[in-house]
């Protein structure tokens, strides 16, 4: 049983993933591969002169992987969350899959909030119609069932869905942790 299940390799999912992982929390990725940022071109991005989204999407996967980060190519079709107890993740090709708790990061799609039961309120960006209700921190009406990036409300910038998959995977390694967690690297002489 993994700690954290992130469901979604996009710009959220990875980050979320990433910082998860170099906490040390089992993480495994569940990716459809239907990601929006794979049709990107991306000239806005703090860090990056220029990048295209394949690329972007590849360079997550590759940090997050460092350090332990496990991507499987699955559609998630079922979300259980047992009562609050754990979560079951059960994909397409009939596969299961058990967690502690679960990120959604699924992009502009909300099919899966839905059928999971998430409150779900209307979208500010423009053809976003349906997001996941948060309480700013990334958790939902589900317990143990967390959202990040477009699907959680956010702008559908690449650099605004990676910080907020960070921002709610520190809100869960702290929670996890019982302390506020800080990820601070310092370069070495």
């Amino acid at each position: 049983m993994a700690e954290v299940i992130v469901i979604g390799a996009g710009p959220a999912g990875s980050s979320a993933a990433l910082f998860l992982a170099k906490a040390g929390k089992e993480t495994l990725v569940l990716d459809s591969n239907a990601s929006m940022t794979k049709r990107a071109w991306i000239e806005n991005h703090y860090g990056a002169k220029d990048i295209s989204g394949p690329d972007l999407l590849t360079i997550g996967r590759e940090q997050a992987q460092k350090f332990g980060a496990k991507f499987i190519e699955e559609k998630v079709t079922v979300v259980d969350t047992n009562g609050g107890s754990k979560v079951t993740v059960k994909t397409e090709s009939g596969r299961s899959y058990e967690a502690a708790h679960v990120i959604l990061a699924t992009g502009a799609l909300t099919e899966l909030a839905n059928t999971i039961g998430l409150n779900l309120v209307e979208g500010r960006e423009p053809r976003i119609k349906t997001v996941i209700e948060t309480d700013g921190f990334g958790r939902t009406s589900k317990p143990r069932v967390w959202a990040a990036g477009t699907v959680a409300g956010v702008s559908v910038h690449t650099i605004i869905t990676a910080g907020d998959g960070a921002k709610v995977a520190i809100e869960l390694i702290s929670e996890l942790n019982g302390e506020r967690y800080v990820d601070h690297d310092v370069l070495k002489n």
